[in-house]
């Protein structure tokens, strides 16, 4: 399996490249990764991944969490496609602060980005979550905890794309200018590959 890179960060990767079973991403203020019409395009966040051949990814799964103060505070799982003509698509999820309480957030980016919200269950600011390619080739999206999975989306074109590059990773973001470095702690990461 390939090693972890940064991109978007000057941090060392935790641990050498092979990581801890805890560790922190820490990112600036104004970072983010969102795509929004007519010409927001942003993806600036510090992301810890590793490429992967597509047809291989089977799941990937994280607890996460954070003191999440700012509006857009977030942090967790994402899958990178990467076009040889330059192109990214992307699906991002975990948690993100929205009206001052912790949601769970996913973003599909095609041409443009989508966003859905539900609210954490805890009402706290930690979750599991995994990202799994299904029999079908969909991606879901489940919350964990404990044995039981609950679905939060399905997002159906990932692995039906032409890609140069598939990076497997977590994320942390504070697309806010306020609050100085946002610290978001990642533990029990699990990546599967056939």
């Amino acid at each position: 399996m390939s090693q972890f890179k940064f991109v978007n960060s000057n941090e060392p990767v935790p641990g050498n490249g092979t990581l801890p079973l805890e560790f922190t991403i820490t990112t600036k203020p104004s970072t983010d990764i969102w795509s929004k019409p007519p010409s927001t395009n942003s993806f600036s966040a510090p992301i810890l991944y590793q490429s992967v051949p597509i047809q291989s990814f089977k799941r990937i799964r994280a607890a996460f969490n954070a003191l999440w103060k700012h509006q857009y505070d977030q942090g967790g799982l994402i899958l990178i496609l990467r076009g040889a003509d330059g192109t990214q698509k992307w699906v991002k999820t975990g948690i993100e602060l929205v009206h001052g309480k912790p949601h769970l957030s996913v973003v599909a980016k095609d041409r443009w980005a989508d966003w859905s919200l539900l609210p954490v269950p805890s009402g706290g600011g930690a979750a599991t979550i995994e990202m799994v390619r299904e029999a079908d080739n969909s991606l879901w999206i489940y919350l964990v905890e404990g044995v039981q999975k609950s679905p939060i989306r399905e997002v159906t074109w990932i692995f039906h794309e032409d890609v140069q590059e598939f990076w497997v990773g977590v994320y942390a973001a504070r697309p806010g200018s306020e609050g100085g470095e946002l610290p978001v702690n990642f533990g029990h990461l699990i990546i599967d590959l056939a």
